[in-house]
């Protein structure tokens, strides 16, 4: 089973979940809790299709679906950090409104309750995509930006003693929004990859992969590198699942689809117990 091909098939997996996991470490770093990741996927794959669909450009698209899960950002902060509201309460309504606003937007646009039309695919050598790449070096930045630089200080500060942060004549709110807006953006760049390398845009197609990475930024204890490198599991568990099933082994397809998430029981049931979430996290 592990083949050159199989290799490809999981970074290609991994690459949303790792964007997506980089933007919560981020953000739950600051002391903002991320369960609006989903929804931030599937708005940048729902732009990222839309765009390359008008513009008949895979580059276009990618930067479109960036700015989408920004924009998503930007909502999920106005409520969680200026409005103070529940961020758990705030991360589900935006996780919602983003699945009603992409099937209405599909409706109103293409005239399909369930997908676009094909828009321009990336390639199928995901080493020579430059959104893999992209996301290669978006891990490695925030891994070093959070361990050994002063905004990385600021970060932590304001997600574990916001008080204190204050008396240094720290901002929390503007280092919180910043963590937030660079979460939306990673994540509308893994939802870019999504629709992009699916060639086009299907309802709901985030499919849990939000959930999943915020999963793996707990069992990376909320650093950047670790939660990646649990993402790149996650990919590996669901790269075998469809390969069992191109396969046709005598399991019942449902049970092998739930590999990945049963996985993700397991992980989390063998790392939650030791891990500690940074001490103000939602609680501001």
């Amino acid at each position: 089973m592990l083949s050159v091909a199989f290799v490809v098939q999981a970074l290609r997996v991994a690459v949303p979940y790792a964007l997506a996991a980089v933007g919560g470490a981020l953000s739950e770093r600051a002391g903002v809790v991320d369960l609006a990741l989903e929804g931030k996927l599937l708005a940048g794959a729902f732009c990222a299709a839309a765009v390359a669909y008008a513009t008949g450009s895979a580059a276009a698209g990618a930067l479109a679906g960036a700015a989408g899960g920004a924009v998503l950002a930007a909502l999920y902060g106005a409520v969680a950090i200026r409005l103070r509201a529940d961020q758990i309460v705030a991360g589900v309504a935006v996780n919602l409104l983003a699945a009603g606003v992409t099937r209405v937007l599909l409706k109103r646009l293409f005239g399909s309750a369930s997908s676009t039309p094909a828009v321009p695919a990336l390639a199928a050598n995901v080493v020579v995509e430059p959104l893999f790449w992209l996301a290669c070096a978006a891990v490695a930045v925030a891994h070093v930006a959070v361990a050994h630089t002063p905004f990385g200080l600021r970060l932590r500060a304001a997600g574990e003693h916001p008080d204190a942060a204050r008396s240094a004549g720290v901002s929390v709110d503007r280092v919180r929004w910043a963590a937030v807006l660079a979460s939306g953006t990673a994540a509308g760049f893994g939802g870019a990859w999504l629709a992009l390398s699916n060639a086009g845009f299907v309802a709901d197609m985030s499919g849990g992969r939000g959930y999943v990475a915020l999963a793996a930024v707990i069992m990376g204890r909320w650093r950047p590198a670790a939660a990646a490198l649990a993402c790149v599991a996650f990919a590996v568990a669901e790269a075998m699942q469809l390969q069992l099933q191109a396969a046709g082994v005598g399991l019942p397809s449902e049970l092998v689809q739930t590999l990945p998430y049963a996985l993700t029981i397991v992980a989390l049931a063998g790392f939650i117990g030791r891990s500690r979430a940074p001490a103000a996290l939602g609680r501001e």
